[in-house]
């Protein structure tokens, strides 16, 4: 049996506006939560049209001339505007009659595109017992007729599954939601002996290391430790027949771990650098859960992504900035000071979801408005916009392009050195044997 969408009744109208507006076809992406047993699909997006498209060949349409790229990167900037708990879920085409035929193959292809983009800038990796299905919804212009298939993002020779589409009313109106701060201080080490310091991508790397930790943390619900496996309003009043947007909004704090446990091994690592990059500040991280009995294990999942990808979209999105300003030969740069864009939020109407974004500092609200409109298709008045947090910032201390013959001598010198520290204990050893079979030669001699 297939799977089962839940979807927001207000996407109904929304698809038929679509079919009603655009020829010969729109495609968009699809926005929601999965969950082991049902899915459910709070937002549809059109994919923004392209400037050149008003002035392409005036031929019958194909759908051959569908622009993925373009498709791809439409979702990877919705992947940042979403907070925990949202996803891509998949896509859709509103096409007329007689692109209909191809529309499951393009659907499907553009799924596998969809999937593989977003995958990259992942921190994380979905779990073994994580739906990886995603949804390809095509629906014909003229008699309106939806089609719903599923395909399995982590088989590539996956085929077509059917899957049921049902519309209900007020579907988020009574989500739960999770928030904290996280307090981030994080050291990354430019080595040295690098060839090329690639501030982006030493970033990244050491971002990696540090989503680890945010894996292995400990998360207090309401101060409370809460096994993974108990459901999350275990001991609390659900809201049930609410078609009022209200939310039940649980504090969380985030314990991370200063060591290793004792029976752990660890190894230090001495490593000779030429500077460092330091992210500093306090972020505020946001996840949504369905109220339909989730699970504890669900809601923490949600957060820990939340975190880890609220730090790595603000340095993809520094960096865009900085080569956007300043070219692309200044991702190797001596800067010593740069602010992260902060986090800010956005209600849905009819919702207790928010959505999310990132402002700089000279950022009018005008410009956010309009990324809500060109990104999301959602009109956003100026008040609605809520600042989240402080400034926080990256402080990359100078980097030299290439050590100079002393300081090439002085790391040849340090690293000798630390070879000589390390095999010490060997020559120690070594010696002690020695001594040891000319003791025992000696006696037995006697």
């Amino acid at each position: 049996m297939g799977r089962t969408y839940l979807v927001e009744e207000g996407i109904g109208q929304y698809l038929t506006e679509l079919s009603t507006k655009v020829k010969p076809y729109v495609t968009g992406l699809l926005i929601g939560q999965c969950s082991p047993q049902r899915d459910y699909v709070i937002r549809a997006v059109r994919t923004p049209p392209k400037e050149q498209q008003q002035e392409e060949s005036v031929g019958p349409p194909k759908l051959a001339s569908l622009d993925e790229e373009w498709i791809t990167t439409h979702a990877s900037q919705v992947s940042r505007m979403l907070p925990g708990g949202l996803l891509v879920l998949g896509v859709f085409m509103v096409a007329t009659p007689e692109l209909a035929k191809d529309g499951q193959d393009v659907l499907r292809k553009l799924i596998f595109s969809v999937e593989k983009s977003l995958s990259k800038r992942r921190l994380w990796k979905l779990a073994e017992e994580e739906v990886s299905d995603r949804a390809a919804l095509q629906i014909c212009s003229a008699t309106k007729k939806v089609v719903c298939r599923t395909y399995d993002v982590q088989d590539p020779k996956s085929s077509a599954k059917p899957a049921d589409w049902k519309y209900q009313s007020a579907l988020t109106a009574s989500w739960l939601a999770l928030g904290c701060t996280v307090n981030v201080n994080i050291h990354i080490p430019l080595l040295a002996t690098s060839p090329n310091h690639d501030l982006e991508k030493n970033t990244k790397n050491g971002l990696n290391r540090w989503s680890k930790q945010i894996e292995d943390s400990v998360f207090l619900i309401n101060g409370q430790v809460k096994d993974e496996d108990t459901e999350l309003l275990e001991g609390q009043k659900k809201l049930r027949g609410n078609t009022q947007p209200s939310t039940q909004f649980s504090d969380v704090k985030v314990l991370t771990q200063l060591c290793q446990g004792a029976s752990a091994r660890s190894t230090a690592t001495v490593q000779v650098c030429s500077g460092s990059i330091n992210l500093r500040g306090a972020v505020k991280c946001r996840a949504y859960v369905h109220n339909n009995k989730p699970k504890v294990k669900e809601a923490i999942q949600a957060l820990k992504r939340d975190i880890i990808n609220t730090l790595s979209d603000r340095c993809e999105i520094l960096f865009e900035d900085l080569i956007l300003n300043e070219g692309p030969q200044k991702k190797n740069f001596e800067r010593e000071y740069h602010v992260l864009p902060q986090r800010l939020f956005v209600p849905v109407a009819g919702s207790s979801v928010m959505l999310s974004d990132y402002k700089f500092g000279d950022e009018a609200a005008g410009e956010i408005q309009e990324r809500f409109v060109e990104m999301l298709d959602q009109p956003v008045q100026a008040e609605e916009i809520h600042i989240a947090e402080d400034i926080s910032t990256v402080d990359i201390c100078p980097v030299t392009d290439s050590p100079s013959d002393t300081q090439q001598a002085q790391l040849t010198k340090a690293t000798l050195l630390l070879k000589l520290q390390q095999n010490m204990g060997l020559v120690m050893a070594a010696a002690v044997a020695v001594l040891a079979s000319i003791f025992s030669f000696n006696y037995f001699s006697d």
